[in-house]
């Protein structure tokens, strides 16, 4: 649990932590290969081998996360092609309800995602929960990726916060691990990102499997104050 009466500022990572990663993982997995290899007259195998080692070679950099840069490598109109199955997005069990209480209270929610302000804007279009925070921020927009060391001291240009006082919801082990180098003190890991693949077990933080398990309330000891 949260000890929410100390945090002002809460962020959460939008993909595998809000929203179900299982679209991303069929758009990227399935779907671009199979246009790849249309396109480009392969077999479903070599497509996904070939975008396999792309990706490899700039995982970690903001490129990994940039429509633009794969629209140019994979000559596919990435955009396009979420647009087009945007009703596979979906957001996780209990996001919704959290991110009701978390509105009323006085503290700072922050929607703070690697994803291209293309994908961003696609994703809080079709789920229509951007009106829950404060802002949202695509690491774009700071060009670092948010497991780039320096990626959360400069978050602050955008929006101030205290890292003492700020809770962080993240599925991603890179990017719990700058965070924790640049102090945030709160920091919480995803159990089962995709609901259609196994949990994924970290040793280093706690994680949460149901976000029912953490709403604040005066009965639990962790209200919003």
């Amino acid at each position: 649990m949260p000890p929410w009466s100390d945090i002002d500022t809460i962020m959460f990572d939008m993909d595998g932590t809000l929203l179900d990663l299982h679209f991303d993982n069929y758009f990227w997995q399935q779907l671009i290969p199979t246009c790849y290899s249309e396109k480009h007259g392969l077999s479903q195998a070599a497509a996904l081998e070939i975008i396999r080692c792309k990706t490899a070679e700039v995982r970690g950099t903001l490129d990994w996360y940039c429509l633009d840069y794969w629209k140019q490598e994979l000559e596919l109109d990435i955009a396009g092609l979420k647009t087009s199955v945007k009703h596979k997005i979906s957001v996780r069990p209990n996001v919704e309800e959290l991110l009701q209480k978390l509105k009323l209270s006085e503290k700072r929610v922050l929607l703070v995602t690697n994803a291209h302000p293309s994908s961003l804007q696609i994703k809080m279009e079709q789920t229509g929960i951007s009106h829950y925070f404060d802002q949202c921020l695509s690491s774009h927009t700071l060009k670092l990726a948010k497991e780039n060391h320096g990626f959360w001291e400069s978050l602050q240009s955008l929006e101030k916060y205290n890292p003492e006082r700020t809770v962080l919801f993240d599925d991603s082990l890179p990017v719990l691990r700058q965070a924790r180098r640049e102090g945030i003190k709160h920091l919480f890991g995803i159990k089962k990102p995709d609901s259609k693949k196994p949990v994924v077990l970290l040793s280093e933080f706690v994680q949460i499997d149901d976000f029912s398990k953490i709403m604040p309330s005066q009965s639990n000891g962790s209200a919003l104050v």
